[in-house]
């Protein structure tokens, strides 16, 4: 499909002409809106803003794992990723593309968007694959047709945004009735654990990039420590992944951001209804063993999130 196909005007929703005679070449509107195409990437917005650390982390790091990629997809989504083809499915967030390329890879029709720079780590990820179309474009105002797609999801992004229950609202409006919503948020922990972490990051996220990265690679380093990894993380977080180069930039996503919202699974749910939502299921963890469980419910582990799935009602339901 060409971009004219796929993409409306973010400020009006009215179809986009290709321009050929602009440098770079341009969608417009009727109205007179431009929105350069770059390097083959739609730009519905200007500069990463608020998200300019996605844009530096997801093209510093490489942390694509393509089994570890496929399993938490499905856990995420709760949709199996070999039952997606010939779906049409937004990446609402697509970070560094792992997970558009997962859906694309089983025969799905991909629409990635990212509000940062990262959306080009996307395009590398996925540029052997024809059907994945891409834009750099803000959540709250996404250039696409309402109720459009068979399945949107949105893992560890919305509470980054400035806003994260309007950006839900956005991107809710975008499925198709009887499609599905899967989003992935961190769950709000203890109160001394959440006093901990916005004292931390208060600090972290205003240091100098280099800085930041130093204390972050000192995290890693904890992080690959056994038995220290599973106890320290539970007062500041860092990441504890197997692979050091990801315990890095976990650890980097955690404190870098400007925003970081938290929330109970209660919430979230909450706005599933708001929306027309039905079928709404909380989705547990990859990770099994009854402890963990329990602490995951409770609220004490950082980093975990609350990971919610529905479907939207039909006219007719």
């Amino acid at each position: 499909m060409s971009l004219t196909e796929i993409f409306v005007c973010p400020a009006t929703g009215e179809p986009l002409r290709e321009r050929h005679d602009t440098s770079p070449r341009s969608l417009e509107s009727t109205g007179g809106q431009h929105y350069p195409i770059v390097d083959g990437i739609a730009r519905f917005v200007e500069d990463d803003d608020f998200a300019d650390s996605f844009g530096f982390q997801w093209k510093r790091f490489e942390v694509r794992q393509p089994a570890e990629d496929e399993e938490t997809f499905e856990v995420k989504t709760g949709v199996a990723p070999a039952a997606l083809s010939g779906q049409r499915v937004l990446d609402a967030g697509c970070g560094g593309g792992r997970y558009s390329r997962i859906a694309a890879e089983h025969g799905a029709h991909v629409v990635a968007v990212d509000r940062s720079r990262a959306v080009e780590k996307t395009r590398e990820l996925t540029a052997h694959l024809p059907n994945v179309t891409l834009a750099q474009a803000d959540l709250l105002t996404l250039p696409l047709p309402k109720a459009s797609f068979d399945l949107v999801f949105s893992v560890g992004v919305l509470h980054h945004s400035p806003d994260p229950r309007a950006c839900f609202r956005a991107i809710a409006e975008l499925v198709k009735p009887g499609g599905r919503l899967s989003v992935w948020v961190y769950r709000r922990n203890t109160w001394p654990q959440e006093v901990i972490n916005d004292s931390l990051r208060w600090v972290a996220h205003r240091l100098p990039r280099s800085i930041l990265l130093g204390f972050c690679r000192v995290g890693a380093f904890l992080g690959g420590i056994p038995g220290l990894n599973r106890v320290l993380n539970k007062v500041v977080s860092f990441s504890n992944h197997p692979d050091g180069e990801i315990r890095v930039c976990d650890t980097f996503d955690w404190y870098a951001p400007r925003y970081q919202f938290h929330y109970r699974p209660e919430e979230i749910k909450d706005w599933f209804l708001e929306a027309g939502f039905e079928t709404i299921e909380e989705l547990p963890p990859a990770r099994d063993g009854r402890g963990y469980r329990w602490a995951w419910k409770q609220g004490l582990l950082p980093g975990s999130g609350v990971n919610v799935t529905g479907v939207r009602r039909r006219a007719d339901g």
